[in-house]
């Protein structure tokens, strides 16, 4: 099974990210991430009305690796394909913590 780093753009704002921007267009505000942790820009007034709901306006996908500030979870792609495996990518690209992920070697001339 699948799996994928999701973030809450809403705790971007609430936790008062310094990497959210912010630009008007016709006649709308949207928001972004600077370091492209997530690739979409939301309109924050559908994003205000969405959090007044339930729900919440939700996650989207992370598609670099999350900062610190970010609200994050793994969510499971296709929770019909479980297996006991559970994810087959649960290292999202992050470096391993058991072992070094390269090798020095000197040369004394």
């Amino acid at each position: 099974m699948h799996c994928d780093k999701i973030v809450y753009p809403a705790a971007c704002i609430d936790r008062a990210c310094p990497f959210v921007y912010a630009y008007e267009e016709f006649g709308h505000t949207y928001i972004g991430c600077m370091q492209k942790v997530y690739e979409v820009e939301i309109d924050v007034d559908l994003l205000r009305e969405a959090e007044l709901r339930r729900g919440g306006f939700g996650a989207v996908r992370s598609v670099r690796q999350p900062l610190p500030m970010c609200r994050v979870e793994v969510e499971e792609t296709y929770r019909h394909r479980t297996s006991d495996l559970g994810c087959v990518n649960p290292e999202f690209s992050e470096l391993p913590l058991d072992r070094p992920t390269f090798r020095v070697f000197a040369q004394v001339r």
